[in-house]
């Protein structure tokens, strides 16, 4: 567990993939005690990143940063960014995505819709291209809204999956996802200075290709 930055009442940490954000055995909270070395450290999930997904994580160490964290995410005072390795070259190279979203609990799958209706949200996103190669192109993302699965359902609706998703590309990638939490910003729930924190991805495939 890579610790970036902490606290009295925060910690920053590399979430490695196919680790649960939430308070479980194995999940975050549990990996981020055990880097502290205290079994019964008070650490609070307060965003979450997909199972697969790595990067960035904002952790509260107690009750009262935990709920100023959630105020700030709620207020959009809190600012997300990725990077993504996608299939295919967007034009134009940044814009925003805006879209219905419809989330299949059962099928635990995010769907861009047409028609508003019950357990439809909106979603919103920016992005830039940052480079590209071949048939693939590294972009850059903001989160305007937070929906499961949002990135992955908009890119892969307009025909560019992101590379390594088993769940929303048809491609055979023979790799982890390719979507990491690049950049968190927010207040510190105490001081209330704003704090800006940001992180690599691996230099692995598809990330080493561009």
């Amino acid at each position: 567990m890579e610790i970036i930055y902490q606290d009295a009442d925060i910690v920053l940490a590399i979430k490695p993939p196919r680790v649960l954000s939430t308070d479980e055995p194995g999940g975050m909270p549990a990996l981020v005690r055990e880097a502290l070395g205290d079994a019964k450290a008070d650490v609070r999930t307060v965003h979450r990143l997909d199972r697969v997904v790595s990067g960035l994580m904002v952790l509260a160490r107690n009750a009262y940063a935990a709920s100023e964290l959630s105020r700030q995410i709620r207020e959009d005072e809190f600012d997300k960014e990725y990077l993504a390795v996608i299939h295919g070259n967007p034009e134009p190279q940044a814009g925003r995505f805006c879209d219905l979203l419809f989330r299949d609990k059962r099928e635990r799958k995010t769907y861009v819709v047409t028609e508003p209706g019950k357990g439809v949200q909106q979603a919103i996103l920016d992005y830039q291209v940052v480079s590209s190669v071949e048939k693939l192109s590294k972009v850059s993302i903001r989160l305007i809204t937070g929906r499961t699965h949002q990135i992955r359902a908009q890119f892969s609706s307009r025909g560019f999956p992101l590379v390594g998703d088993r769940k929303y590309s048809l491609l055979e990638d023979d790799c982890e996802i390719a979507l990491w939490s690049h950049r968190l910003a927010f207040y510190h729930p105490v001081t209330k200075e704003r704090m800006e924190f940001s992180a690599l991805p691996p230099l692995c495939f598809p990330w080493d290709q561009l």
